[in-house]
């Protein structure tokens, strides 16, 4: 049997999960590689935390190292070209061949896009942003503080609603007491409803949550410009809005890496097959935030919905593929198929939290439920933090801690 090379382009929750799965799947006779150019990796579901002050900023960061199997090669390099004719990419250190290449490169965050937002935002959708806006939170001392979808899609729907409500109660504690009942957070989004591919029901009960909070939430918003001179947000065909913080959620796009090798489609992301992940090129296949996934239902009548860009599609994609290219590879059928399935923590602060799951793939259109917010949903994604950024050694132990915790919170009545 000639050895394969198969390889794997980015670092974060897919890249990791497809190559340690496939180092198990493999004999040692066949190549992971691993190319990420950032030697730590930072634990992106926990920047709300660190946002607030209750993470540090080194116990959300693992190298990268530490994190895969024995046997995977990894190369901290950045990619410079994808060559899919000569099955060839080309990185800052070294020009690399494959047999199989993943691409999860993840999506590219690009505030220039809105005139005015680079210069005015603060954001929490990378490691030294959020720990910029942390300090910046704990030095505020004004009145409204504005947070902004900017563009869709973005990643982690759930994680404007989440922000707001954990900076509502960030500036309830009793140590920010003389800034309480002054602070008024406003929540600003182009879609109609909070987290719209979820549905009516689900939207409402979020907008509710909200609502507990005292947040102001404004759908229909889109920001088209932003003075920071005047601190000021101009919506398209509504009235401006002023603020003394701006928190956004920059406008995100394909990298750039994967437009110009003509693996986009015209929006810049990543077409694949829903069910194998598989692109149009052979042996290709692209993981998580870069891809495009079309579902059923429409947002409006002329634009169909796409699945959520989440963690946990990455993570479940990289299973999927990584069984598939490991059946392949040893002469089997690969059977294995991506359900659209999915889960989501929602973080309420006071160590509260609701969760939604539901089927993406469901017809008419997806289905999906809230089960009661309450502790045991924050321990939850407490218990998996722990597990992600753990030592393998440790890592059965604590994954049989929350196959038991999950079996018995998924009998927990659903909300009505």
């Amino acid at each position: 049997m000639n050895g394969k090379t198969i390889l794997i382009l980015g670092g974060g929750v897919g890249g990791i999960v497809v190559a340690n799965e496939l180092r198990r799947k493999l004999p040692q006779e066949h190549k992971v590689v691993l190319v990420e150019q950032n030697t730590e990796h930072a634990f992106a579901p926990s920047f709300l935390w660190l946002m607030t002050g209750d993470r540090k900023a080194d116990k959300i960061t693992k190298p990268v190292r530490k994190l895969l199997r024995s046997g995977i090669e990894i190369i901290h390099a950045e990619v410079t070209g994808i060559d899919i004719p000569n099955r060839r990419i080309t990185t800052t250190t070294q020009p690399l061949n494959f047999n199989y290449l993943i691409v999860a490169l993840g999506a590219e965050l690009a505030p220039e896009l809105i005139p005015g937002l680079n210069e005015s935002a603060f954001s929490f959708y990378t490691f030294e942003e959020t720990k910029r806006l942390q300090q910046a939170l704990g030095k505020f001392n004004g009145r409204n503080i504005a947070l902004v979808v900017s563009a869709l899609p973005y990643k982690c729907p759930g994680a404007p609603h989440e922000a707001a409500m954990l900076i509502a109660n960030y500036f309830s504690r009793p140590d920010r007491n003389r800034l309480k009942d002054k602070i008024n957070v406003h929540l600003y989004t182009p879609e109609p409803q909070p987290m719209p591919v979820a549905g009516p029901q689900l939207g409402e009960a979020v907008k509710q949550m909200l609502t507990s909070k005292g947040i102001a939430f404004h759908p229909l918003h889109k920001l088209i410009s932003v003075d920071s001179q005047n601190h000021t947000l101009s919506f398209d065909g509504k009235e401006p809005a002023r603020y003394d913080m701006l928190i956004a959620i920059p406008p995100h796009r394909g990298p750039r890496i994967v437009r110009d090798a003509g693996l986009t489609n015209e929006a810049g992301w990543i077409s694949v097959d829903r069910s194998t992940l598989k692109t149009k090129y052979e042996n290709v296949y692209a993981i998580g935030d870069v891809t495009a996934i079309s579902i059923p239902g429409r947002w409006k009548p002329d634009i169909p919905m796409m699945l959520p860009k989440a963690g946990i599609f990455a993570h479940v994609q990289a299973e999927i593929v990584a069984e598939r290219i490991a059946d392949e590879i040893n002469g089997r059928i690969p059977k294995a198929e991506f359900c659209g399935t999915g889960y989501c923590m929602l973080e309420a602060g006071e160590g509260l939290a609701g969760f939604a799951f539901g089927d993406f793939f469901g017809e008419p259109s997806p289905r999906l439920e809230l089960r009661n917010i309450g502790r045991v949903w924050h321990f939850g994604k407490v218990l998996f933090e722990q597990w992600w950024l753990s030592p393998f050694g440790l890592r059965k132990s604590l994954l049989r801690s929350a196959i038991n915790l999950g079996s018995k919170l998924m009998k927990i009545p659903i909300k009505a």
